[in-house]
Formats: C-alpha cells, structure tokens, sequence
C-alpha cells in the first residue's frame, strides 16, 4: 500500500521564521504529511533525492499581470510555466478594467466570472487575482468581492490620474473608462476597505499602491521630451522621478491613516522612495508593507542603456545602482516586506525603437529564487530563512495564504522547490519558458537554480540533462484567500 505519495529525501528543509533543517519531508493527498529523519521510501509512489540540495517553500509571486497584453488565458498557461522555472508555486494576478486586458468596462459582477474562467485549466501554478476598482460602481462591489470570491486585495494606480500606463498620453479618462480617478477616487475605496474589514476580523483586506505622482510627472516628462538628450531609460527615470514616488507616498499614506485602511507600497524603486515609506509607517503607525521588485534590485538604466534597445521600460522606472543596493539594504534588515517580479509578458515588438509609445514592463517570474538566492545570499550573505520569507512566507501572510501557502510545515499545501544552490547558468530567453522573446537580464550569470518544482504535491517542473521539462496538464487552482 502507498503511504505517501511524494518523499523528497536529504534536503536542507529551509524553514520560514524558524532556521534550516536536514531532514526528508513527505507528501500525501497534495499535503505535507510528515517531516523527519530517514523516512521509509518503501511505499512511497515517487522519491525525489534532494542531497546536497535545498528545498525552500514555493514562492508566492504577488505581483503579476496575466493577460495585459495578450489573450488571458495563453498568458496563464505559458506565464505560469515560466514561474516554475524560478521556484513560484502561486501568483497573484492584478486585474482593472478600461485598456488593457479586456478593454472594457462594467461591473465585476459580470466580468470577473469571465477572467475565472478564461483562466480555469490553464495555470501551471496556482493562482488568484487583486482587483482593481475604477468605477464608484466597482468600489460599492468590495463587499461582495471578498464575500462571494475571497478576493481580499485591491490597487490604487496613483498616475492614472494623468496619464496611460505608457505615459505616452494624458487622455485618462479614455484610458480608464471609469470615473474621476483621483485623490477622492482614492479615498472612496480606503474608506469601503475600512468598512468591509470590520465585517472580516479574521482577514487582512489591503489596498495595493502603484505610488507616482501624476502632476509632478507632467512637468518632468515635458522637461525631458524637449530637452534634446537621448530619449532611453535614462530619461524614462528622469521623466518620472523618485520626487514623483515620495509625493505619492505621503498623499497615500495620510488618507489611508486617516480612514484606517491597510494598505501594501508596491515596487518601491529608489533609495528616496525607501526612505519615506519609512517615514510615513513611523510617522502613522499603520499597517502598511512594503514591495520591491527583482529588476529594481537588480538592474540600472546605465547598464541598460549601454546595452541599447527599450525591453528595459517599466512603470516605475529602472534607477540607479545606488538606488538598488540601498533597496538590498532594506531586504537585509528587514524594512522590505517580500519581493516580487511584476510579471508582464510584453514582446519586443511592442517595445519598439521609441521611448514613450514603448509598453511597459517584461517578465520576471522565472528569476525570482534565481535572483535572490544568487544577489541575496551568495553575494550579500542574506540568510536562507530570509531570502525564504521575502519570496514565500511574508507575501502569503499579507495576502490571506498563511496556514496554507508559505512555509515547509505539516498540513501546508505542498508546494516547494528543491534547489541546486551552486548550479550556475547564464540568464537566456529561452531558459525562462515564458512566450516573451526577451529578458533584461539576458547574458547575467546567476548562481542558485530550482532543479524541482511542485505544486499540489506534483512534480509539475524539473530541470534534466535535456533542459527544462514541465508537466504535460496544467493544474493550478484558484486561490479564494477567505
């Protein structure tokens, strides 16, 4: 008779909040079963060797757009692949409506069923979704979002006030195809999330900031079109400066103590930014945490710009080297909450040869234990336990997936990587299994790859002798977060 189904053998147990452990860990009916020393492999189904290997909690990617730019339910399938390459076993997806994704309007009512189901039996990973209200209409749908869907965080886009998401146009009424969408917008659905989480003692209802201030980028984007200097992503990061990110935080941070929201500052990009997000959670001693990214960690527009070519435009912009070790300070001593990619398949073509029209943002999922363990902890010494919470635990308790998701424990979905910690491999397109056909990082040489991925207590990657290889069936699962 089976007793598990699953048995990773010899591992470096990386455990969240609590250290690292040599032991086996076993699987049963999609579940941690057992942790211990030399459990049987008799009646185990499948036994993974994982000595000389570590094996860290799935990652819970929680920043990622399925479907801006393509049909949603190819991005699910061909997305979540990639996040396997980089040791993520669920995403969380944001999702608005106007331009973009669907291109319409309405009530979520009517449209979120239809992203439900353009997703169901695509994902690789499992999946849920943080929404977007851009309609008086869709803040009054708070309640019902998080009762009927366990949909339990939002966002807040600070510039589209002003702008579209390339920051090529100011018509944004267009672009949103809501409401007025300011500060008052803004203030409407902290005071609805305030509402809702007394109905909700037992969750953590957050509103997710993008922090950009629109006014000020009017002037600074104007200052740099006409300026005559090269229009590459040194003048992206001019045109939307860290000054533009430090208004925004304190705007959003003042409304949001005041109406007693919680609320998550997303892909902080530069050292000012770090700084007053600092300052703002002292200062009202809310509950507030902080994102960054992998490319704000990693990359500058110096080198980018060396490099040639526009793949590297994001919202906010790619900084300076300053700018990102002072954001690996933050990671190191805890400032940082968790680290996430901002996944946006978006192609070359859709780059273009011109700076503004350019559509943001680039894939990222497949590199995010890559990235960390190889920047975090070779490099920099950052311990594995905290490169562990920064990538799985802490996201998953800001985001309602604790007691599930997160950890290497007992009764945890079992969702885990097992990693080759000295495995070393130059960054390729083709490496990260993603339909994008380029990567920013293209040509870096990263130290630390995951060589199994398993999601529900299936092997759904594996890194062989051929290359990658990912599970026939995809069978990710929507993550309700109540």
């Amino acid at each position: 008779m089976t007793r598990y189904d699953l048995l990773v053998k010899g591992g470096l147990l990386v455990v969240p909040y609590h250290g690292e452990v040599r032991a086996d860990l076993a699987v049963s009916g999609g579940r941690i079963a057992a942790i211990g020393d030399d459990l049987p492999t008799a009646g185990a189904a499948e036994v993974i060797d994982a000595r000389d290997r570590l094996v860290l909690p799935g990652a819970v990617d929680a920043h990622y757009h399925l479907g801006i730019y393509r049909d949603l339910g190819l991005d699910a399938a061909e997305e979540t692949r990639s996040s396997l390459v980089g040791g993520v076993t669920s995403v969380l997806s944001y999702f608005r409506t106007g331009q973009h994704y669907l291109n319409r309007t309405g009530s979520y009512r009517e449209i979120f069923p239809e992203v439900l189901g353009a997703v169901q039996g695509r994902a690789y990973t499992d999946y849920g979704f943080h929404l977007a209200p851009m309609t008086v209409g869709q803040i009054a749908e708070i309640p019902s979002l998080v009762a009927d869907h366990g949909v339990t965080s939002f966002k807040y886009y600070m510039f589209y006030k002003g702008f579209d998401l390339a920051a090529n146009s100011r018509d944004a009424r267009s672009f949103t195809m809501g409401d007025e969408y300011d500060l008052g917008h803004l203030y409407l659905i902290l005071e609805q999330l305030a509402r809702t989480q007394r109905d909700h003692p037992e969750l953590r209802l957050s509103l997710s900031l993008h922090c950009e201030q629109a006014e000020l980028m009017r002037v600074f984007i104007e200052r740099v079109r006409a300026s005559g200097a090269p229009q590459n992503l040194r003048a992206y990061s001019d045109g939307r400066p860290p000054l533009t990110e430090q208004v925004a935080i304190g705007e959003a941070a003042t409304l949001a103590a005041h109406a007693g929201a919680r609320v998550n500052l997303l892909h902080l990009s530069s050292a000012d930014a770090l700084e007053s997000a600092l300052t703002a959670r002292r200062h009202h001693g809310t509950d507030m945490q902080f994102e960054v990214t992998l490319h704000h960690l990693c990359l500058d527009h110096e080198t980018l710009d060396a490099r040639g070519g526009l793949g590297g435009k994001v919202n906010p912009p790619i900084r300076t080297a300053r700018d990102a070790e002072r954001l690996w300070e933050g990671v190191r001593d805890g400032s940082v909450d968790w680290v996430a990619s901002d996944h946006a398949c978006c192609m070359e073509e859709e780059k273009g040869d011109e700076l503004w029209p350019a559509r943001p943002g680039f894939g990222g999922s497949a590199l995010l234990y890559p990235v960390l363990l190889s920047e975090g902890f070779h490099r920099r010494g950052i311990p594995l336990t905290r490169i562990a919470e920064l990538a799985s635990a802490r996201p998953a308790r800001a985001y309602n997936l604790w007691g599930r998701k997160g950890s290497l424990t007992v009764g945890y979905d079992a969702d885990f990587t097992v990693v080759d910690p000295q495995l070393e491999q130059e960054v390729r397109a083709e490496l990260l299994l993603s339909g994008q056909d380029h990567c920013p990082f293209e040509g870096v040489r990263v130290r630390g790859w995951p060589v199994t991925t398993v999601v529900g207590g299936r092997i759904a990657y594996r890194l062989g002798d051929g290359g990658p290889e990912v599970a026939d069936e995809p069978t990710g699962r929507y993550l309700r977060r109540d």
